[in-house]
């Protein structure tokens, strides 16, 4: 068979465009070559990724959106985007009609692979004479959720174990109450990919909530697996060093993703839960761009004075998958972003749920409900207390059975190993051979 080309169109997030990413190496491996279609400033945290190794199979094509004094090409990126200027990155995107008819002319791709936001590109593919198929990022359990309100507002979710918290439910109303548009623009584009939807994750861990989006979106959902980043030999990193010399299951990973910022009072019981634990531990911390904050100030009085020696406070970056990869580490503080929680189970890493926005609630049942991590739950207005932080770490270090749960997890989802993009890849063959019959006049 002809290697077949594919197009991929991620909205303008590092979540999202990290997975097409990964799917796109493990595509590169099965003859396809995939262009992948953004902006500079997303380019800018991928492109060292992609190395020799896929240089001639995955190729970066740059998507140029108007012109706007107020939107500068550098902030071309929701990563650090001050929160305001969102609805004019998304009206800039939704603009760039001309720029994907450049493109689909160009490269003349077999598919195109596009994101939830942009109901208009397979419009485009299609006066093109291309298929096109959307893939969603986040999970089948958060899209059966949003898209049963979406068709059946006045119903309660028929899984009663997935819900929000009294105290969450600001984030059920921003993850619901989207503007007319959004809400449009989600079912219109899922309602013209072509015969299925892709969605990252995994069958055995999701297949309740898939079937049931699967119903509710009269489309065939196909799980694509974790897609989580290749690990890279980084054993010269400071990091790695410092973990080589902590005992096996001894520290603690801390870490919120690259979009999502705690609050100074969040940050202020963090650290002093962190503490109260007597864990090592390495946390990364992130502060929104633009904004000057002195890290000393969002945290108590001589903490990293107090912690010196077990606790390491990273400002930026971290290797998280090496990190989560050593033996030295017991259990991951996460967010509950679909990313970092797909991570934390391909490691075996038990997590310590913390979910701070809109759909990592969701994950966060699910993740107790699989039973491999624990939540920390808020007070009844939402703030995280010290003593229940430290004590939510010291349960999951010690409990071996949380710790056996998530090893088997990991060997079963290892054994599995490139199902999902098997899958993906019979969809994609089908899908262009039927268009090549098709525009060749058979039926």
């Amino acid at each position: 068979m002809d290697s077949l080309n594919i197009l991929m169109f991620p909205w303008l997030a590092h979540g999202h465009i990290s997975p097409y990413l990964e799917l796109a190496k493990r595509l590169s491996h099965r003859n396809f070559v995939v262009h992948l279609f953004s902006t500079a400033a997303n380019f800018k945290s991928i492109e060292d990724s992609i190395g020799a190794k896929h240089a001639a199979t995955i190729r970066l094509i740059k998507l140029h959106l108007p012109e706007n004094p107020h939107l500068p090409e550098n902030l071309h990126t929701t990563n650090g985007l001050p929160p305001g200027l969102m609805p004019l990155l998304k009206e800039a995107l939704d603009k760039a009609e001309p720029e994907l008819r450049r493109v689909l002319a160009e490269v003349r791709p077999d598919l195109l692979v596009y994101d939830f936001l942009q109901p208009w590109a397979p419009l485009v593919a299609a006066e093109h004479g291309i298929p096109a198929v959307e893939f969603i990022t986040s999970s089948a359990t958060m899209n059966a959720y949003l898209f049963h309100f979406f068709s059946k507002p006045a119903e309660p979710f028929p899984f009663p174990e997935i819900y929000y918290r009294d105290y969450e439910l600001p984030h059920r109303e921003s993850l619901l109450a989207v503007d007319e548009k959004v809400r449009k623009d989600a079912n219109d584009g899922v309602g013209r990919s072509n015969d299925v939807v892709l969605i990252k994750g995994f069958r055995e861990i999701e297949s309740t909530y898939s079937d049931y989006l699967a119903d509710l979106l009269e489309k065939k959902v196909v799980a694509v697996g974790a897609l989580v980043q290749e690990v890279t030999s980084v054993s010269n990193h400071e990091l790695i060093q410092w973990l080589d010399n902590k005992e096996k299951r001894s520290t603690i990973f801390v870490s919120f993703g690259s979009e999502y910022f705690l609050t100074r009072e969040d940050m202020m019981e963090l650290a002093h839960g962190l503490e109260l634990s007597n864990f090592n531990f390495i946390w990364v911390v992130r502060f929104p761009k633009g904004k000057k904050t002195v890290l000393e100030d969002s945290l108590p009085p001589g903490f990293l004075e107090r912690v010196e020696g077990r606790g390491l406070v990273v400002e930026g970056w971290a290797p998280q998958a090496q990190i989560l990869g050593h033996e030295s580490v017991g259990g991951f503080v996460s967010h509950c972003g679909c990313s970092s929680m797909m991570e934390s189970m391909k490691f075996a890493v038990p997590i310590i749920a913390m979910p701070m926005h809109l759909d990592q609630p969701l994950n966060a049942r699910l993740v107790e409900l699989i039973r491999v991590g624990v939540e920390v739950v808020r007070d009844g207005r939402g703030r995280l207390e010290r003593e229940v932080v430290a004590a939510v770490i010291r349960r999951v270090v010690a409990d071996e059975g949380l710790r056996r749960r998530a090893r088997c997890r990991s060997e079963e989802l290892q054994a599995k190993g490139d199902q999902e993009i098997e899958k993906v890849v019979e969809v994609f063959v089908k899908l262009c051979k039927n268009n090549k019959k098709k525009r060749n006049g058979f039926h």
